[in-house]
């Protein structure tokens, strides 16, 4: 299987290798792949914990005085180059933890332990680093991700390539997310690295809820080849009576189904509220775990997980508190009754005691056991429209705008100011270049796509106004001009 290059005519390789991708995909999804080299008695553990870290960097058009003529960078540069603004000092203290994990693994693994963490970078983030040389970083990473000494230690998880909020993503952009993350990273770390890729980190962790885009998310991420996805405690309910979950530390199956009486499901790793940053930089997972003995799954006694991801970078306790307290719990935990695992090698140790996907308790995104009170499978999309009026009028609570890792910020309302400008460009990316079926492999494709992944990264809405609503709506009028000029 060839390897993939990183670059193609100056841009990040997004598109134009589906099959490579798919081949490697398919290669992976039949045969364990971390269980083998994990080492963990499953069957003599109480519990277990796992953490993973989220590392984002937006692509803004910041390299220069004029905004319509700037180059496009990453906030990191504009951070290095920019030191007495805010919080911008801390640039050289971001670039050490991007690459930290692969100094920490390699030092535990060389003492005896087993340490585990899960990484999610995404694709602005990477390209960022390379266009700055900062090659450090992917020396440490490719150790860690490729070398058979430490690569069943670190588990990467997919993310849509610019960081984009599914709620508010076109279907359509959003698998072009999704699918560009696969080939920039195999890009990086090679095929093979790719068929290791089961798990999807969902940027803000948000989960649609409106029945036929959780659907079509859901398959989306399947048919990417996701096994499955990482799922915020308060995003989802109980299908059977729209309650909360009562066993978050187990994995539950998250079932969506669409106004035409369509289903599917993927396998849910769940994770619990709180303050994610300092839970997970004084690994909180691993003490809450300790407390925790073996729960009952389908007539089996199984070992609970508790899971965080948090940002790897932002924030005092992350930065200065996560490394010492890191090491110390990897030391701690590594042979005892409470071992820090993967999601993937969770999973598979699960499986292996005879447990089934269909085993699992089910679950379905917030606030849909009141739909399907009123709505009949298959009754259509007009009649799924009317029952979700009905239900907004009778509770101003309820919502069809997705669930995230916050309560207080709706992905849609207050949007507007880039969510325009986004559908503009998205509507004229499917018009002239999807509908018509340009090939992916060409050069004006590319470049076009490129523009239209990096407008649409979650930071301009979650910051609202001033520069960063600029960027974005920039960032969206290049994308709008290279398409109405190249195609």
């Amino acid at each position: 299987m060839s390897e993939l290059p990183e670059y193609i005519d100056g841009l990040p390789n997004l598109c134009g290798s589906e099959e490579k991708i798919a081949e490697a995909i398919r290669a992976g999804a039949g045969r364990k792949i971390y269980s083998p080299e994990s080492r963990i008695d499953f069957g003599g553990i109480n519990s277990a914990f796992a953490i993973a870290l989220h590392m984002h960097q937006p692509l803004i058009p910041a390299g220069g005085g004029n905004l319509q003529t700037a180059e496009i960078i990453s906030n990191l540069k504009h951070m290095m180059d920019n030191p007495g603004i805010g919080d911008n000092h801390n640039a050289s203290v971001f670039h050490w933890c991007y690459k930290r994990i692969g100094e920490f693994v390699p030092q535990l693994v060389d003492e005896g332990k087993q340490p585990r963490v899960m990484l999610e970078y995404s694709g602005t983030l990477f390209h960022g680093l390379r266009h700055m040389g900062l090659h450090d970083v992917f020396d440490n990473l490719k150790r860690v991700t490729c070398e058979p000494r430490y690569r069943h230690c670190v588990e990467w998880l997919g993310m849509p390539w610019g960081h984009a909020v599914a709620p508010s993503t076109p279907a359509q952009d959003f698998r072009l997310h999704v699918r560009a993350w696969q080939h920039h990273f195999a890009a990086i770390f090679g095929l093979e690295a790719l068929s290791r890729v089961r798990g999807f980190s969902p940027s803000e962790m948000a989960l649609p809820n409106h029945p036929d885009t959780a659907y079509d998310y859901i398959k989306m991420l399947k048919d990417c080849g996701y096994q499955w996805v990482l799922i915020q405690e308060h995003t989802v309910e109980l299908a059977e009576n729209g309650h909360g979950l009562r066993q978050k530390h187990l994995p539950h199956r998250l079932v969506c189904k669409n106004s035409r009486g369509d289903e599917t499901s993927i396998i849910a790793i769940i994770k619990t509220q709180g303050s994610d940053t300092k839970l997970v930089a004084q690994m909180q997972p691993y003490y809450e775990a300790k407390s925790l003995s073996r729960w009952e799954l389908a007539g089996k006694p199984v070992p609970p997980l508790v899971t965080q991801i948090a940002d790897g970078e932002n924030g005092g306790v992350m930065m200065n508190e996560f490394p010492p307290k890191f090491l110390e719990a990897m030391r701690e935990s590594s042979g005892s009754r409470t071992p820090a695992m993967n999601a993937s090698e969770y999973l598979e140790h699960l499986f292996a005691l005879g447990i089934r996907e269909a085993d699992l308790p089910v679950a379905q995104p917030i606030f849909q056991k009141r739909i399907w009170d009123r709505f009949k499978s298959g009754e259509g999309e007009q009649r799924l429209a009317k029952v979700i009026e009905e239900l907004k009028k009778e509770d101003h609570r309820f919502h069809m705008e997705g669930g995230s890792w916050t309560n207080d910020i709706s992905w849609v309302r207050g949007y507007e100011n880039v969510l325009g400008p986004m559908e503009k460009s998205s509507s004229l990316f499917y018009e002239k270049v999807l509908k018509p079926g340009v090939p992916a492999s060409e050069a004006r494709y590319r470049n076009a796509l490129f523009h239209l992944l990096c407008s649409q990264t979650s930071c301009y809405r979650y910051w609202g106004q001033g520069i960063w609503t600029d960027y974005g709506r920039e960032l969206c009028r290049r994308t709008e001009a290279i398409i109405s000029h190249d195609f």
